[in-house]
């Protein structure tokens, strides 16, 4: 499938993190006497880590760079630069604000910070954007719980959509954000949660008994359980699918044993997302190449994806359905084709 072709359909990215995607021009920009050859080193992860916690081990470069006012404005702006080569519609942007305190900001100022230029970007590309607050696994509770107030303060009257449990489930367990969860729950706070990615079925199980999410993020290894996908199907809980990431992580060895589209064809809602830009040297165009190719999924298979993001995405009914009609509108020709 064409490259350009493929570069110019509209798309819904709903899981990618703020932290992990930043450019070399940015990083430049930011730090002036880093090397292509430094910024190659520090901020890509290998092609084939270990597992997650050792992929992970390429992050703290670029969180070093984001602890100001500047450096946030530059990779909010720098990463819709990159949304609009995709010809993403929708993004939600996710990060957690209490690894952007080093040089004195607070979390309400990060949160600010972030939220501002966000909707500067969005009235400058035309792109809809949210933003997703991340816990971490490695978080105490009361981090847990700042997390989710930061949410529930700014989710009034920012593009704040929603919570988030991020990083190695395979690490840490989820004791710790049962409270911040079951917060979120009470208050109807949209949420999702990493889970099946570090660790296997009973971790997706636990997320969903534990925090009720609407959506799991990557949750690939649900294909472990049978009933858990069949319970998947039947709940229409949304998995925000990354394959390069779990390739990269080491969940699987090669890209073809990669499940998505076995998923795809079980009838699990799947939506194709980068997760880390930088981190895994990829774009949401290179992973739909990727597809093309080695699944041999057509525009079809993109549109219904796509339709899957978009119906879980953490927006109001009039805001999906504005880009319902922009998404059909530009995949119509092609889904007229294939019916001929």
């Amino acid at each position: 499938m064409d490259r350009e072709i493929i570069a110019s359909l509209p798309k819904i990215e709903l899981h990618l993190h703020l932290d992990n995607s930043l450019s070399f021009d940015a990083a430049k920009q930011l730090r002036p006497d880093i090397s292509e050859t430094e910024y190659k080193q520090n901020f890509i992860a290998p092609e084939k880590c270990k597992d997650l916690a050792d992929c992970l081990k390429n992050t703290s470069s670029v969180k070093d760079l984001m602890q100001t006012e500047e450096a946030l404005r530059e990779v909010v702006k720098d990463l819709f630069v990159q949304l609009q080569r995709d010809n993403v519609i929708y993004a939600e942007l996710r990060f957690a604000p209490l690894n952007h305190l080093k040089k004195g900001l607070l979390p309400e100022e990060v949160v600010e910070i972030v939220a501002e230029s966000v909707k500067e970007s969005i009235h400058s590309t035309g792109i809809n954007a949210g933003i997703i607050l991340c816990a971490l696994r490695r978080f105490n509770e009361e981090q847990s719980l700042q997390t989710i107030r930061l949410v529930e303060t700014y989710i009034k009257h920012t593009n704040v959509v929603g919570f988030d449990m991020a990083s190695d489930e395979a690490g840490y367990p989820i004791d710790c954000h049962k409270k911040a969860f079951e917060h979120a729950i009470k208050n109807d706070i949209p949420r999702t949660a990493h889970a099946g990615e570090a660790k296997g079925a009973e971790s997706v199980w636990e997320t969903i008994k534990y925090f009720k999410p609407q959506r799991i993020g990557h949750g690939v290894r649900s294909i472990e359980d049978e009933k858990l996908i069949e319970f998947i199907v039947k709940n229409r809980i949304h998995l925000e699918i990354c394959p390069t990431a779990n390739i990269v992580t080491n969940v699987f060895e090669k890209y073809s044993d990669h499940p998505i589209d076995f998923l795809y064809n079980c009838g699990v809602s799947v939506g194709v997302n980068s997760d880390a830009r930088t981190l895994l040297n990829v774009s949401l165009t290179d992973e739909y190449m990727k597809l093309a190719k080695v699944f041999d999924w057509k525009k079809d298979h993109f549109y219904n994806c796509n339709k899957n993001s978009l119906e879980h995405a953490f927006i109001s009914n009039s805001e999906k359905e504005e880009l319902r009609s922009i998404l059909y509108s530009r995949y119509r020709p092609y889904l007229i084709q294939n019916a001929a």
